[in-house]
């Protein structure tokens, strides 16, 4: 039964492989919960859309559901909420996954829709997170991404100092993450920022400005560390050292 169950889920996750720890009483209630998601997931039926093996936690919400696209094997868990009021709506590629309780809101008014969110492919987003779309923001395919992420594609105009913040508008540019990027928990993203592809963001970061492909970035506001070529060449470094003891 265990492997059965194996070879079910490596239709979405080919190189998955349960622990070896595991027994088969939490791997039966695993796949029943499982076997439940896929079943929340047919009710896109009824608006004659095709689930593609949609995975949905209890009380998934869609609002403007005709602008949101995903592909094959998306699961969004418990209380995730889709907003696809925006000019492009939202676009999830395959095999994307997003914790619970988590938000991707292109508009919070009528007044001005956002434009979108873009989600590529093999992207884990974990728990607690807020995706804004009003500039339009962008991940790349393969990121994996922790809890309490948040992306921020529009900012307030405060300029005038006669008129409150709140009637003097918005401006927006947008959030660009290049394909492979890793992003730890609690990081924010700000408007105009553009992560390069293989790019690792340490947790808690704020993010305000833009870096090239393969950063490390953390701090408050993030700065660069070093490039990923010097975190590799140093932990090699460490080994040799180490041999040499």
């Amino acid at each position: 039964m265990k492997a059965i169950i194996e070879k079910i889920i490596r239709f979405r996750n080919p190189s998955f492989r349960f622990d070896q720890n595991l027994g088969l009483r939490i791997i039966l209630h695993f796949a029943f919960k499982q076997f439940a998601a896929l079943t929340r997931g047919l009710r896109i039926c009824f608006y004659l859309r095709n689930p593609k093996r949609m995975m949905l936690g209890s009380g998934v919400q869609f609002f403007v559901l005709s602008r949101i696209r995903w592909g094959q094997y998306l699961k969004l868990g418990e209380h995730v909420v889709l907003s696809g009021l925006g000019e492009k709506g939202i676009t999830l590629g395959n095999n994307v996954g997003i914790g619970a309780f988590s938000r991707l809101i292109l508009a919070t008014s009528f007044h001005q829709i956002g434009k979108y969110i873009e989600i590529g492919n093999n992207v884990g987003i974990g728990e607690f997170a807020y995706l804004g779309g009003a500039g339009g923001l962008h991940i790349g395919d393969d990121c994996i991404v922790g809890q309490y992420f948040s992306c921020h594609p529009e900012n307030h105009m405060y300029q005038d100092l006669t008129t409150p913040i709140r009637l003097q508008g918005v401006s927006r540019t947008g959030i660009h993450i290049g394909a492979n990027c890793w992003i730890g928990s609690k990081v924010t993203i700000l408007d105009g920022v553009n992560i390069g592809p293989g790019s690792i963001i340490a947790a808690g970061a704020v993010v305000t400005k833009s870096f090239p492909e393969n950063s490390v970035i953390g701090g408050v506001p993030a700065r660069l560390l070093k490039k990923r070529a010097e975190l590799i060449e140093n932990e090699i470094n460490e080994f040799h050292n180490a041999l040499n003891v």
